[in-house]
């Protein structure tokens, strides 16, 4: 629930630079792994601790660092390993990569040791837990960022370029998503790609909803620049039966397996719209459990323009162009109008760095603490972003009816609009 304590916001807020950002790292699965040879690519960091309950994958984080002819660092294993990370006095950044649903607390406290905390994808998983991240910022005045690498694609740059030009118009309607098969994934062992002790398929048994929205909505409140002159008002949302896993599972194992008679709430494809206070409207898809293409939508409409990503990247400026420019048109109509992150991803594959958007969030992020900024995202993108999850399935549950999305800024946000 919303805190009552008297709070004073974090928008714009600003540190004293860092020269040498010191990481901690906690959680060393799939994305804790390559989150750390990630961060051995950029400058001005040191990695000061690691720690992972599963002391093999603790292992593999020191042999990544010694294969990098970097110092083997403090390792912490155990249940409470991770507060004693969190500890520990010569750290500036604690990077979380644990699973969902150990994020907020793991954040919280970081924060009241006196760390910047740096939340893989979604912050939350409650309403209540995105007010704790806030509420704790707010009170320990330190960065709380989730690490949504979306906002930091290529086509997500350009055209927020464009937006800010002024070349799209007003924009009026976008639209994002999630669409990625990971039937194989829910179903496999953690050491062939599936998740810790099944949490994500746990997850698709006891919820509806869109659980993972950030990948769709970051880069849409971006452009609609939410809590800086606009913000999410309210949502609808509806999802349809489950009906991939099942059968996915009855190709698998059979009918009569017990996989194939496990019951799911997750629908297989939900659809949420979202309004805004200016009257801007969002739609957002998520669909994990059929065979569909890969699809984060990246759909703008403007008053003067239309741009999309999926499924062929296309833009039409009205008045500008007959028809939509796709391929070598469209590439270089956007690099008459470049975004200057997207020299940060060159610098990236000269690198080596195998996932550009990655390269480009974490160059911000270190570059920034190193310069005293103000970061690209901060602790009311994460909650804004994350509370989706619980909202949309609040709706569905209540018979698809409007749902009200927080302020989580207290209406600080205003005074962002008037400066």
């Amino acid at each position: 629930m919303k805190s009552d304590t008297t709070h004073t916001h974090v928008l714009r807020l600003a540190h004293p630079p860092i020269p040498v950002v010191r990481i901690g790292i906690i959680g060393l699965g799939n994305r804790g792994l390559l989150t750390l040879q990630r961060y051995l690519l950029q400058d001005g960091v040191e990695i000061k601790a690691l720690c992972e309950i599963r002391e093999g994958n603790l292992a593999k984080g020191q042999q990544i660092l010694t294969e990098a002819h970097r110092p083997q660092t403090k390792g912490y294993t155990g249940t409470d390993g991770w507060r004693l990370l969190c500890e520990q006095p010569d750290i500036d950044l604690i990077l979380i990569c644990t699973d969902w649903q150990t994020h907020t607390s793991i954040a919280t406290y970081a924060m009241t040791c006196g760390k910047h905390v740096g939340i893989e994808v979604p912050a939350a998983t409650s309403v209540e837990e995105c007010w704790l991240l806030v509420d704790t910022a707010e009170q320990t005045r330190r960065h709380c960022i989730m690490l949504e690498n979306c906002c930091y694609d290529p086509f997500a740059l350009n055209t927020l370029q464009l937006s800010s030009e002024g070349v799209l118009g007003e924009i009026m309607h976008t639209e994002g998503a999630y669409i990625h098969d990971l039937r194989h994934v829910y179903f496999a062992d953690e050491n062939t790609g599936g998740y810790h002790n099944n949490w994500g398929k746990r997850h698709c048994m006891e919820h509806t909803g869109n659980p993972y929205p950030t990948h769709g909505l970051g880069p849409i409140c971006q452009l609609l620049a939410i809590h800086r002159m606009d913000r999410m008002t309210h949502l609808v949302s509806m999802s349809t039966a489950q009906a991939g896993l099942t059968t996915y599972a009855e190709r698998l194992y059979g009918t009569e397996s017990a996989e194939a008679k496990e019951v799911y709430k997750l629908g297989d494809m939900n659809t949420t719209l979202i309004q805004t206070e200016r009257g801007k409207s969002i739609l957002l898809q998520y669909s994990t459990t059929l065979p569909r293409p890969y699809s984060r939508l990246q759909t703008i409409s403007g008053t003067r323009g239309f741009a999309q990503k999926y499924p062929v990247p296309s833009l039409f400026i009205d008045e500008e162009h007959q028809e939509a420019l796709t391929g070598e048109a469209l590439e270089s109509y956007l690099a008459s109008h470049p975004h200057p992150f997207l020299k940060i991803a060159e610098e990236g594959k000269k690198r080596g760095a195998t996932n550009l958007m990655n390269y480009t969030m974490d160059y911000r992020l270190i570059d920034c603490l190193r310069q005293g900024l103000p970061l690209d995202m901060d602790v009311y993108d994460a909650a804004e972003w994350s509370c989706i999850t619980e909202l949309s399935e609040h709706s569905i549950l209540l018979g698809h009816v409007p749902v009200e999305i927080p302020d989580f800024t207290r209406g600080a946000w205003k005074g962002e609009r008037s400066s």
